[in-house]
């Protein structure tokens, strides 16, 4: 239905512009490979992903093929048919990650960072990884749920008092991916040595806002008063999320551009055939339904990801 309701708005809003939509799954690669073979595109936008992070911590082998191996998918497909460039949209849930899906969304990361290496030594295509917060009003996000929760009368409910998130708006997001697209593939490419070396842009949000005064705010945009006219009700903590996310990990630290507002991350590399190998024994599990094994080579993968599931693996590792 998302992808009918964005055919339609191109088609209200622009209606000269040649479009296909077309229905397919990252996860099938024989359907992704005749796609891209059949349209070979010079430019892909990869923003396909599972990011509900209780869910995918529910249900973390679907997170793990469509957010990792779908990337790859995607990302193998396009490169074949000689794609100028994939820009894949990531997450601040990556850096440090606690979930299974932003351990995943950091895995697609590495390899999406490898493979720019690649295609910088090669003359193949581009692999440009572009690290989102969160965007005010798109599908799952928090200001959706806090307007229905008030046109119900309320509560609004907040996992902690603490909480804080990262934000954006559509049109800095859209600018942001946009702008990646253009400085990471184009002359001014050759002016970042971040870049040259797979670096990630990030956007400058700013300070992190917590959730409990955004509804506040809120509230009394609505010409109400926060815990008289509508209660704030502390859920706690559900599985897989953490009470402040990063936009960089401490070996990435931020690095200015000659862009106001954009950010990079200082590289984090490695082999893309290593990592691509890794990653199938990672999928091969999965599609084995073999959970525990698929989250320890996860581990093994992301050293940083601090999940129980996760655990055995890097103790299995350590010198005895």
């Amino acid at each position: 239905y998302v992808l009918y309701e964005i055919d339609l708005e191109l088609r209200e809003r622009h209606p000269e512009l040649p479009r296909r939509a077309m229905l397919a799954d990252v996860r099938d690669a024989a359907r992704i490979r005749r796609l891209m073979e059949d349209v070979r595109p010079e430019l892909v936008f990869h923003a396909a992903a599972l990011k509900h992070v209780p869910m995918v911590e529910a249900d973390p082998l679907e997170g793990l093929l469509t957010n990792a191996q779908g990337t790859r998918i995607v990302a193998d497909a396009a490169r074949a048919v000689g794609c100028q460039a994939m820009v894949f949209i990531s997450t601040d849930k990556a850096v440090n990650p606690t979930s299974v899906m932003g351990a995943s969304k950091r895995l697609a990361e590495m390899y999406c960072q490898a493979l720019d290496l690649d295609g910088q030594r090669e003359g193949a295509m581009r692999c440009i990884t572009v690290r989102f917060g969160n965007v005010l009003g798109s599908t799952g996000s928090v200001v959706p749920l806090f307007r229905r929760q008030l046109e119900r009368g309320g509560p609004l409910t907040v996992t902690h008092p603490d909480m804080r998130r990262y934000f954006m708006t559509v049109r800095e997001a859209v600018g942001l991916v946009l702008q990646a697209a253009v400085v990471g593939t184009g002359e001014a490419a050759s002016n970042l040595p971040e870049l040259r070396d797979g670096g990630i842009f990030v956007l400058d949000m700013g300070q992190p806002v917590k959730i409990v005064d955004l509804a506040r705010r809120m509230i009394r945009l609505a010409g109400l008063r926060p815990d008289e006219d509508v209660e704030i009700r502390f859920t706690g903590l559900r599985p897989g999320e953490k009470l402040y996310e990063e936009l960089f990990h401490g070996q990435e630290p931020p690095r200015a551009t000659p862009y106001p507002g954009l950010l990079m991350a200082t590289p984090r590399t490695g082999d893309s055939a290593l990592v691509g190998r890794a990653m199938d024994e990672m999928a091969a599990l999965a599609h084995g339904g073999s959970a525990k094994l698929a989250l320890a080579q996860l581990g093994r993968l992301v050293p940083e990801f601090t999940h129980e599931a996760a655990a055995p693996a890097r103790q299995a590792e350590q010198p005895r």
